[in-house]
């Protein structure tokens, strides 16, 4: 007997998670009224795994979802207890952010910020199908019966779907250690029509950090003086605790090599794809035997707790196998520990029948974020969720769709990446990734973003007035920079030398001083007679410094960004054929169907798609465009 719930929801959520979070909080504050339902109403915004947030690649997208509004920045502020910059020696492009979180303290913030909603609605329920009617979602139903109707429905299910666990020999039904699988979500993407897929993702065992002889190991600090993750933040005033290195040994690999056959990896059990980035301890033994150790982090999961989190030795072996490869260790020879590590094995669904705003192909107003899309990790989960929220709202307002270009954002390489190539294997960002990474560091997040979060109703207006306040502050000292002429004299080039930099001959604005590697902004102070320095902060000093130092390689990648423009703005509608088209070959026809890109720039990037057929379909869209432009001239004649 089905229960038709009395009350109609603009948006409606499936999960929790990372996803599910920023899903939620982004259509709520858009004005929908929006219900999360979620197997457990106190696993909210759980890290289910490394109790850190950030990192090359990561931190930029935990920037891009803070310039635009979402949370997961202000979350991990607030949790962390330890704060590191990365790549401090590298250039500023792949220069991160990671925060160590108090896990606890992460997702009791994470639960407050979406019950403190007011369009926002909070059920503990098991979905277990879709509602859809005439192509186009109507609401979920749940294990206990209920109808749940909206306009549109997100799906962030984690890694629940059919999810089962390995140690050992043993396998759990269940998405997460100590929670049940969903197995009736996905039967109902495959009645759908859904291409779905098996991936893998794994989970160290946990330690009793009271069983460590952490004198043993070499501590890891946090930075002296921490930079926030989000841009609402201006400091952080806080004590930070170490994290500790130790490392795997000839002894560990031993251990691990003669029990391979046990883990379900190596014996066949696991049938799903893992993460090429992040493998467990057994892949690393095999496929780097070469090397005699690896590295350890020993991360605390929180300041109230014990429990520690060995970042680097996820594993599926049985647990006396665990107990036997993790006491060989260095400080780890009577460690106790206090939850297994496990492999999981869950189902996804091919990003490639989803739309560059998340929504599926097959049925409309259906959005797809996370895990089921075949990514791993918090921060592309919490991008993803922040894009189908913001997707699902617009539908609702009926306004145009929220798609951000490789060009733009890391979020918009992500999911270009996903809905263009899809995935075969679980999808991890990196800086690599970016054509542009010059462009989108994490320093300017804000800049290239708040404008668009703040448009679209998202960035709160606190928000938008610090980052308009730093925007101008930025432009207005470029501008004076460029205005104040130095010339040259013995005073001027006596400094300039003590600096490292070779004297002037003819004068110079202090903009084209600064662009010289040696000289910093504060060092313009020598050459001022009334320096303001004193009065600009320092997120607006590195912001100067990153614009000016780095100004002919950004000018360049702009006109590389303009180049590839007129591709990305050849529109190819949705309705377009590629059937009968000659020059493309029936593999091209096929791609080019199973994908429908948006654009011929989204064409290009469609694996086996040559230039050569683009060109082709390039003709054939001008044609056809012609066409219709006939057709309506002999209309209104």
């Amino acid at each position: 007997m089905s229960i038709n719930y009395p009350k109609s929801y603009d948006v409606i959520v499936i999960g929790a998670g990372h996803a599910g979070c920023e899903a939620a909080l982004a259509a709520s504050r858009m004005g929908c009224r929006t219900l999360v339902l979620t197997a457990n109403i106190d696993t909210i915004g759980l890290m289910s795994c490394n109790p850190s947030i950030g990192g090359v690649g990561k931190g930029h997208l935990v920037k891009e979802i803070d310039a635009l509004g979402g949370e997961m920045g202000k979350a991990a502020d607030h949790a962390a207890i330890q704060f590191r910059r990365l790549n401090t020696r590298k250039g500023a492009a792949v220069q991160a952010t990671r925060i160590q979180a108090d896990r606890q303290s992460y997702r009791a913030y994470m639960k407050k910020a979406l019950e403190s909603e007011k369009n926002m609605g909070i059920k503990q329920r098991m979905v277990e199908g879709f509602l859809v009617e005439g192509g186009r979602i109507a609401g979920v139903k749940t294990n206990l019966g209920e109808h749940f109707f909206a306009d549109t429905v997100v799906v962030t299910p984690g890694t629940f779907p059919n999810g089962l666990i390995h140690i050992g020999a043993t396998k759990i039904s269940s998405g997460r250690a100590g929670e049940a699988a969903a197995t009736g979500i996905s039967e109902s993407f495959g009645s759908i029509g859904f291409k779905v897929g098996r991936l893998k993702t794994g989970t160290p065992p946990r330690f009793d950090g009271r069983t460590i002889k952490w004198e043993l190991l070499e501590p890891q600090p946090g930075d002296k003086n921490p930079k926030p993750f989000s841009f609402s933040n201006d400091v952080i005033d806080r004590e930070q605790i170490p994290c500790y290195i130790t490392y795997t040994n000839k002894k560990t690999h031993e251990v691990i090599s003669k029990n391979l056959h046990k883990s379900p990896l190596y014996s066949g059990e696991i049938k799903g794809v893992g993460p090429r980035y992040c493998p467990s301890i057994e892949d690393k033994i095999v496929k780097f035997p070469d090397k005699d150790r690896h590295q350890v982090f020993l991360e605390p999961e929180g300041l109230n707790t014990y429990e520690i989190y060995p970042n680097g030795i996820s594993t599926s072996l049985p647990l006396e196998v665990q107990y036997e490869l993790v006491r060989t260790i260095d400080g780890l020879d009577e460690v106790e520990i206090m939850r297994p590590g496990y492999a999981v094995e869950y189902d996804y669904v091919d990003p490639t029948q989803l739309k560059p705003t998340l929504e599926t192909k097959l049925v409309e107003n259906l959005y797809f974020a996370g895990q089921i899309n075949g990514t791993t990790g918090y921060e592309e989960a919490g991008s993803q969720g922040l894009i189908a929220g913001i997707n699902a709202a617009l539908r609702v307002k009926g306004e145009d769709p929220f798609i951000l270009k490789r060009s733009e954002a890391y979020i918009g390489i992500m999911v270009d990446d996903l809905v263009t190539k899809g995935v075969d294997e679980p999808y991890r960002m990196f800086t690599s990734r970016a054509e542009y990474r010059l462009i989108l560091r994490e320093d300017n997040a804000d800049m290239r973003l708040g404008e668009l979060g703040y448009k679209i109703g998202l960035l709160k207006e606190d928000d938008y007035s610090k980052f308009a306040k730093r925007k101008k502050a930025v432009a207005e000292e470029l501008s004076r920079l460029e205005n104040i002429k130095v010339v040259p004299n013995a005073k001027v080039n006596e400094i300039l030398i003590r600096l490292g930099a070779s004297p002037i001959k003819k004068p110079h604005n202090l903009k084209e001083l600064l662009r010289r590697p040696e000289i910093s902004y504060r060092d313009l102070g020598f050459f001022e007679l009334n320096p303001t320095q004193n009065f600009i902060t320092e997120d607006v000093v590195s912001q100067i410094e990153m614009d000016v130092k780095y100004e002919g390689y950004i000018k360049r990648q702009m006109e590389q960004i303009d180049k590839f423009k007129k591709l990305e703005d050849f529109v190819i509608p949705e309705s377009f054929s590629y059937d009968n088209i000659p020059g493309l070959s029936r593999e091209m026809v096929q791609k080019l169907t199973n994908v429908r890109p948006n654009s011929l720039g989204q064409a290009t990037r469609i694996s086996g798609v040559t230039p050569a057929a683009i060109s082709v379909l390039m003709v054939y869209l001008k044609r056809d465009e012609n066409q219709k432009l006939a057709g309506r001239h002999s209309i209104s004649s």
